[in-house]
């Protein structure tokens, strides 16, 4: 049997919300404009309905285009992450003017998910939640809160940190290649505390594409590698797999990933690699 129950839905968990098993990143982009039209018309699919960006992404161009799409389509149509940098958090004042700087870029006045990108060393833990919680929670600059890059022991402390909040997201790198949320327990700890894993980077910069036993389970079941490589990541309980496109053609393939799941058999195969 696989080590966890395999999740037959396109639609997971965050906080009381439901959000799409895959949503789309924005890190590294190209070009804006030919990246703006693809998560157009990935929202507009229905499919999707998750976009994660951050300040840090084109020192704030990523924002201003997620904030473009949110005007094409709707606010309300879009579960919108963002990420702040851990230096902000040595005070509640930058914290506050770096949230209201997101916002600004967004366009919008309230995120669904803000997110600490890392942790913010020399911060302890505790310390660095609480404030986090009190500007972002406090003042309404997002509905929830959640960490980045944390691991086990880290996101402890985070889930117990906090005052009225819940820690509802911990995004990390995560892919059928890279399976360190597995080994290190960070997953069953997720679960077993309703924290929602990102999984970042799940297509390993290409290198999915082009795994040869990858290759050789996506051709025995009329799939592509990257539509094994993304199953395998949903199949998970509290999963999300956050890919990033510019591309209209390789979109229709991450939304190839949705409506089925690999066999069980085959789930086990891949925890082998």
């Amino acid at each position: 049997m696989p080590m966890f129950p395999v999740d037959a839905s396109d639609w997971k968990l965050i906080g009381r919300d439901k959000v799409s098993a895959i949503g789309l990143g924005t890190w590294a982009i190209r070009s804006y404009r030919a990246a703006e039209e693809v998560l157009v018309e990935a929202i507009e699919t229905g499919l999707v309905n998750l976009i994660d960006t951050a300040e840090m992404y084109g020192d704030g161009l990523a924002e201003e285009m997620v904030g473009r799409v949110l005007r094409r389509v709707g606010r309300d149509r879009v579960f919108v992450t963002t990420k702040m940098l851990p230096y902000r958090l040595r005070s509640l004042e930058e914290i506050d003017q770096a949230a209201r700087a997101s916002l600004r870029r967004l366009g919008v006045s309230q995120v669904d998910l803000f997110l600490i990108h890392w942790p913010a060393h020399g911060i302890p833990i505790a310390e660095q939640v609480r404030r986090f919680e009190k500007v972002v929670i406090g003042k309404g600059y997002a509905r929830y809160i959640g960490v980045s890059n944390f691991d086990k022991e880290e996101l402890l402390e985070a889930i117990h940190a906090t005052a009225s909040a819940e820690i509802v997201v911990d995004q990390v790198h995560y892919s059928v290649l890279h399976r360190w949320p597995e080994a290190s327990s960070l997953l069953k700890t997720a679960i077993e505390n309703n924290v929602t894993i990102q999984a970042y980077t799940p297509l390993e910069r290409g290198a999915v594409a082009r795994h040869p036993r990858l290759r050789e389970i996506a051709e025995r079941l009329g799939k592509t590698p990257v539509q094994v490589a993304l199953n395998y990541l949903i199949s998970r309980p509290r999963v999300v797999a956050i890919p990033k496109t510019e591309n209209r053609e390789h979109l229709r393939e991450i939304l190839g990933a949705l409506g089925w799941r690999l066999p069980a058999e085959v789930i086990e195969e891949l925890e082998s690699l």
